[in-house]
């Protein structure tokens, strides 16, 4: 029983005082690098995202409305559940 006990105690403080081994720090998330990524998958350019802001008036519960801004242009993109968005080059 002490043997497991004390080998139980080891394990546990290897895990807590060895340094992270692989550890990588992952870039937030942001609307706009999710937005300019799925716009480039549907054939759009997008060669730098300088923004996105969330257009609330043509926004509804179920449909959610960005425009993005990237070094090269700007769209308007509409986002609905499990369907492709709806991209707009913007004048």
């Amino acid at each position: 029983m002490r043997k497991t006990q004390g080998s139980l105690l080891l394990a546990i403080a290897a895990v807590l005082f060895s340094p992270p081994v692989g550890a990588q720090q992952v870039a937030a998330e942001t609307p706009q690098t999710m937005l300019s990524a799925q716009i480039r998958t549907q054939g759009f350019t997008c060669d730098k995202a300088l923004g996105a802001t969330r257009d609330r008036k043509r926004s509804q519960p179920d449909r959610v409305v960005w425009v993005l801004k990237c070094s090269n242009a700007t769209y308007r993109v509409t986002r609905a559940p499990d369907m492709a968005a709806k991209v707009e080059p913007l004048p």
